[in-house]
């Protein structure tokens, strides 16, 4: 019962999420993105290793939630816009998949091979950019953020492994 609704939730969670997202105004999205950014990136930030952005624009896309930004590294610090003429690099997945990412419960080169994860554009900036996304240091996070990502990925892990071994059943008969 209790994995059942995990899965449901899992499964659609994305879809009730979608509107609330689309609502909140860019303003508030660039600032949560760009508070965000700047506590993950820390250290990278801090030692310049965003300088391969300079004046390049990297798209972030979460397909499911209808979301999308545009970073770039201008003047020693990130920008986050929400339109840019042209970007060199696109990252895009589900919203899910994003979250077992960042938790590091997936690994993006497999996302990557299985289709679940776009990256498309400038192979070698986007090579750059996940081996930066691969350096970070989860231990470094505020413990109460690295908590609510950790219990967020280990909820959707479940809830996709329930599909899994639904689908392994159905196909067994």
């Amino acid at each position: 019962m209790i994995a059942q609704l995990r899965k449901q939730l899992v499964q659609h969670g994305p879809a009730l999420l979608r509107v609330p997202a689309k609502l909140t105004p860019f303003s508030l999205q660039k600032k949560i993105m760009l508070d965000s950014l700047a506590m993950v990136f820390k250290e990278a930030l801090a030692d310049g290793d965003f300088e391969f952005l300079e004046d390049r624009w990297l798209k972030v896309e979460v397909r499911d939630l209808a979301l999308q930004w545009f970073i770039s590294y201008q003047n020693e610090t990130l920008v986050v816009a929400e339109h840019c003429e042209h970007h060199d690099v696109s990252f895009s997945g589900e919203c899910n998949d994003l979250v077992l990412i960042a938790a590091r419960k997936e690994d993006p080169d497999t996302l990557f091979f299985q289709r679940r994860l776009r990256i498309e554009g400038d192979t070698e900036l986007g090579l750059e950019v996940k081996n930066l996304m691969d350096s970070i240091d989860l231990d470094s996070l505020p413990s109460a953020v690295k908590f609510v990502l950790q219990q967020s990925a280990d909820f959707i892990h479940q809830g996709m492994q329930t599909n899994v071994i639904d689908k392994e059943v159905t196909h067994a008969h």
